[in-house]
């Protein structure tokens, strides 16, 4: 599901100002700020210059007013070329861009509510650490096939960089014990780290093999259909019924169709005729199938 950017967006401050009440419009908070054109046609010097002018006032203003929102909104539009910047450092990865602005933007409306103009620094040194954290923490908890725990996911982050790192001194992989050394971890978490990263990607079972590989797609070679699971169901509902049954007829069942005996090897085996053994069998088949028919 994509994300969805819940804060209020405004296109231009003209179409803000005209949504407000008469008595918001003429708030001195709101006729006192600056003119300022079309979003897409201010430069960056000029959204920086902006954006100081706007966080002084804001700053200002009580939260919840009308002039907040304004300001605020105002702030968001004049530096989402901040968001689209970060965004294009993620155009390889196979979410949307649409829905990568879209995060990005809650990173950009985060660091305007935590800004602080005071401190000297530029907004957009303040921000894009900011915007740039909440797409990787997006990516990071939706590009998983298989959802495993955030210590999970991140001991796989530490053990793929301590395993190049060590690849290129000892010019060999590292073993596990190595690997919990340098970590300071025990070999079964360094063990749990490498089976995790395991659910970050999948393979589609339909997936056409290379041009080298002729044993056909994954399914086929590993998959094999099991005839013994066709009869389950049934092996299930007989037992009850098989339980019910008097013993000398459970091992006339037993020798016929465990044992594979004939009806006359079990007629000497239980010291009976063969047509005896005959009507019995016959008899309980019945009872079973009867049996089975009532549960159905």
């Amino acid at each position: 599901m994509s994300p969805r950017l819940d804060a209020p967006r405004t296109g231009t401050l003209r179409e803000t100002a005209s949504s407000a009440t008469p008595h918001e419009q003429n708030e001195p908070a709101v006729a006192g700020l600056p003119e300022i054109p079309p979003y897409d046609e201010v430069g960056p010097d000029d959204a920086r210059a902006l954006s100081k002018t706007l966080f002084a006032r804001l700053a200002e203003l009580e939260e919840g007013t009308h002039a907040h929102a304004y300001v605020r909104n105002t702030l968001v539009e004049l530096n989402l070329a901040l968001v689209r910047f970060a965004a294009s450092r993620f155009r390889t990865r196979s979410e949307p861009m649409e829905d990568i602005v879209q995060v990005g933007t809650i990173g950009l409306i985060k660091a305007i509510d935590r800004f602080e103009l005071s401190r000297g620094v530029e907004f957009p040194t303040f921000a894009m650490p900011t915007i740039i954290g909440e797409i990787k923490r997006f990516f990071r908890d939706t590009s998983w096939s298989v959802r495993v725990p955030r210590r999970l996911q991140e001991l796989r982050l530490d053990l793929a960089r301590t395993r190049d790192e060590m690849a290129q001194q000892l010019d060999r992989s590292p073993t596990v014990a190595e690997l919990a050394e340098r970590l300071g971890l025990a070999e079964e978490e360094v063990i749990e780290g490498m089976a995790a990263s395991n659910a970050y990607t999948a393979s589609s079972l339909d997936a056409q093999p290379t041009e080298d590989d002729a044993e056909g797609t994954l399914s086929a070679r590993i998959g094999y259909e099991d005839h013994g699971l066709e009869g389950i169901e049934y092996v299930e509902s007989l037992k009850p019924l098989i339980a019910e049954l008097r013993p000398r007829e459970r091992k006339i069942l037993s020798l016929r169709f465990v044992a594979n005996m004939t009806q006359s090897e079990i007629g000497e085996e239980l010291g009976i005729s063969q047509m005896h053994v005959s009507r019995l069998l016959s008899r309980t088949l019945v009872r079973l199938r009867r049996g089975l028919l009532v549960e159905e």
